[in-house]
């Protein structure tokens, strides 16, 4: 197995972990679980450069990178969801995209044909960690507001507005994921076409 293939193995050993981090409680449990995130999303990074310049391209890549970045972004949807920090609407929207752009993998590959992700999948992909990061790190600040910063007196606005914030980055990678979905799908829509 190539260096971009364990990689990526780590990062799919690297998801449940995060969902772990995130959901026990114990004080700077977010700051972990967005250092272990953070860990995660640089071996997205430099698996992919890696694999291109050195020509380490593989179909076990190509199958297993989308995999480990849809359980590293549901860990941390299903995460929010379950805090309270995240519309269950946002995590059905996410997982319907997931499911159409799976489908068409699976439709391509009846026909031998391994896609990989895109610009545009790259991109969404890079919107969700921006959220996520953010988010983590705003939950962990806002831990704070009763223990650490307690003697400063600040107004609640302080910690609310992060908060909101990382919401609203969330939701707009939200729609960057449907939008990259519509895309994925459209752009290969050859494979809907019935056979005679």
């Amino acid at each position: 197995m190539n260096l971009p293939n364990k990689l990526t193995i780590i990062r799919i050993v690297l998801a449940p972990l995060f969902l772990l981090l995130t959901l026990v409680d114990f004080p700077f449990h977010n700051l972990a679980a967005g250092l272990v995130f953070g860990a995660a999303a640089l071996t997205d990074m430099y698996d992919g450069r890696i694999a291109r310049s050195q020509g380490l391209i593989t179909n076990l890549g190509k199958f297993l990178d989308p995999l480990a970045d849809k359980m590293l972004t549901t860990a941390a949807l299903l995460s929010f969801l379950a805090t309270g920090h995240l519309d269950v609407w946002a995590v059905m929207l996410v997982l319907t995209r997931e499911f159409m752009v799976t489908s068409v993998r699976l439709l391509a590959a009846k026909d031998g044909v391994v896609i990989a992700a895109n610009i545009w999948g790259k991109l969404r992909t890079v919107a969700q960690f921006i959220a996520i990061l953010f988010e983590l790190a705003a939950l962990e600040f806002a831990s704070w507001q009763g223990t650490l910063l307690a003697s400063f007196d600040l107004p609640d606005l302080v910690f609310s507005i992060p908060l909101t914030t990382g919401y609203v980055l969330l939701w707009i990678s939200v729609v960057l994921t449907v939008g990259s979905g519509v895309q994925y799908v459209w752009g290969h829509r050859q494979y809907f076409k019935n056979e005679k």
